[in-house]
């Protein structure tokens, strides 16, 4: 019978993974409107498998909050979030706890690094407003493919996007919007297993990160 009884364990686990706890992930922070509605940056990858948008209210107005935004990126910014785990996972990442004045000019077609291997190019830039990021990775190399090509095998489409919206005279709300395609759908079910947890552990503590950092720096 244990075979059976862990099977139905098993199941059951998954069911209320993917009916109570995965819609709370993908949408953390987020009202119901925000996390249906279109936002800038959806071009970046136009039909996804897989979408979330995780949000945070920010005592600050938006102007304050952005410079941390067009800092980002591995030896620059870095991600305001778990300095620790990202040096165990050999990134070598460290956030910094200022704006850094030689970090502040971005434009489209920058690669934001997301490790010391490759990054992100940025495909939307509005300042003070959007920052939107986003490639196509070929997974029988790793590499992200040049700018406008999409591989024709094993790949991993990735759209990643920040809109700042104001919330009140001096308050901001910040969005984050992540947008994945892949093939095959087989390969790409197995990766969003693996990737949607620790994604969502990451991305919840960047938020965080970047709120008490605008709101520190206001003080």
């Amino acid at each position: 019978m244990r075979g059976p009884l862990a099977a139905l364990v098993a199941a059951s686990a998954g069911a209320a993974y993917v009916l109570a706890v995965r819609p709370r992930l993908l949408r953390w922070g987020a009202t119901t409107q925000e996390a249906a509605g279109p936002l800038a940056g959806d071009q970046i990858v136009t039909a996804p498998r897989l979408q979330s948008t995780r949000a945070v209210t920010i005592a600050a107005p938006a102007s304050e909050v952005w410079p941390w935004l067009v800092q980002l990126g591995a030896g620059r910014g870095g991600f305001y979030s778990y300095d620790w785990l990202e040096k165990t996972a050999g990134l070598g990442i460290r956030s910094a706890d200022r704006i850094l004045p030689e970090l502040q000019h971005l434009e489209v077609g920058d690669i934001v690094p997301l490790s010391p291997d490759g990054g992100l190019p940025v495909r939307l830039l509005e300042s003070g407003a959007v920052l939107g990021l986003g490639g196509s990775i070929d997974l029988r190399t790793g590499k992200m493919s040049p700018a406008g090509v999409r591989p024709t095998g094993r790949r991993l489409d990735i759209g990643w996007t920040f809109v700042l919206r104001p919330a009140g005279p001096q308050a901001t709300r910040l969005l984050s919007r992540t947008r994945y395609d892949y093939s095959p759908v087989a390969e790409g079910l197995v990766l969003r297993t693996l990737v949607e947890p620790m994604q969502f552990l990451m991305e919840r503590r960047m938020l965080l990160g970047i709120r008490s950092r605008a709101e520190g720096r206001r003080s």
